[in-house]
């Protein structure tokens, strides 16, 4: 087990977002499903958590990207179906959980020790829904838009 498991809580369909979320990522795998058995607060061999708690913005999964190829495949499968683009890299999928789909080159400009660069690149990614890498190099390279 590692030291931080996501526990994600599905008022029904967690097995179709389960497997909808190992489609989406390369490496992904479903390790185990814990089904309710007898006496359980669901039907026995249901996986849902119930009507109790929904997802909102405040938690969030950012994904680490190093190509603008892999942010526009993530972004398009994620959004698909009734999922909800946000301003600056943020989504929300079909299920409603919330997604940041970051390029690694991002933060990088983000943090430069030049302040006029860093807020020049996040001028731009404010103007941003998804993440548009060429866009972000122009800014930082001082040559607008």
């Amino acid at each position: 087990m590692k030291k931080i498991t996501p526990c994600l809580w599905f008022d029904g369909k967690a097995e179709a977002a389960a497997t909808f979320y190992v489609s989406v990522f390369r490496r992904g795998r479903i390790g185990s499903i814990a089904r309710f058995g007898e006496g359980a607060p669901g039907p026995k061999g249901s996986v849902n958590g119930g009507p109790h708690f929904t997802f909102t913005p405040a938690i969030s999964f950012i994904v680490d990207c190093k190509t603008q190829k892999e942010v526009d495949e993530l972004w398009e499968k994620l959004t698909a179906d009734g999922g909800e683009e946000s301003p600056c890299a943020w989504l929300k999928d079909k299920f409603g959980v919330s997604w940041q789909i970051v390029p690694r080159i991002l933060v990088k400009m983000l943090r430069d020790k030049d302040a006029a660069k860093a807020k020049r690149v996040m001028q731009a990614m404010l103007q941003m829904r998804k993440i548009d890498i060429a866009a972000l190099k122009k800014a930082y390279a001082g040559k607008g838009t």
